[in-house]
């Protein structure tokens, strides 16, 4: 299977059966990730090399204008998707099995978990991916969640330690647990 065959079958049925052929990819891909992520937190990279990781890890080059501080962390790899003069801070988990797509120009603060994953309540094995599409020019605050399928609008805010379970609208605020409209910025 390769990443094209796991993604339009994911498409077609975003279920994820515990031991399937999609499970054994999805653990092969993140054993590759690993690997990887070992070697940045280990050992220092100027800013064009964790670049080049990075860009391994996802199997794509990553814009010159993208910065991301170490320790970075993510479980697949394959289907994270950044933008232009994207910036991530230090300690960011992203789960992007089922898509990670960051629009340029967004800033994301410590520790933001980025989620696309939920599990079924009656198989728990079993995996139900989502996409989360970030817009362009977003501000996540730090130890801020955005939970699976969620779309944050191009220019939104997300206020540090939010908890993001549902669409947000471009150039709006929203913060708290779960995340709430604040204002229009």
């Amino acid at each position: 299977m390769d990443l094209e065959q796991f993604n339009s079958r994911i498409r077609a049925d975003n279920r994820v059966r515990a031991g399937s052929d999609l499970h054994e990819f999805m653990m092969k891909a993140a054993e590759d990730a690993k690997k990887e992520i070992v070697r940045m937190t280990r050992i220092y990279y100027p800013p064009s090399g964790i670049r080049r990781a990075v860009s391994r890890i996802i199997g794509k080059k990553i814009d010159e204008s993208v910065t991301i501080f170490t320790p970075f962390y993510t479980d697949f790899g394959l289907n994270l998707d950044l933008g232009r003069d994207v910036f991530i801070n230090s300690g960011c988990c992203f789960q992007d099995q089922g898509g990670i797509t960051i629009g340029d120009g967004t800033l994301i603060g410590h520790q933001v978990v980025v989620a696309t994953i939920n599990h079924d309540p009656d198989k728990r094995a079993d995996m139900i991916l989502e996409p989360v599409v970030i817009g362009k020019n977003v501000w996540i605050g730090s130890h801020a969640t955005i939970l699976p399928g969620v779309t944050i609008g191009d220019g939104a805010i997300i206020a540090a330690g939010a908890v993001v379970n549902k669409d947000v609208e471009e150039r709006t605020m929203v913060g708290g647990v779960p995340a709430r409209f604040i204002k229009k910025v």
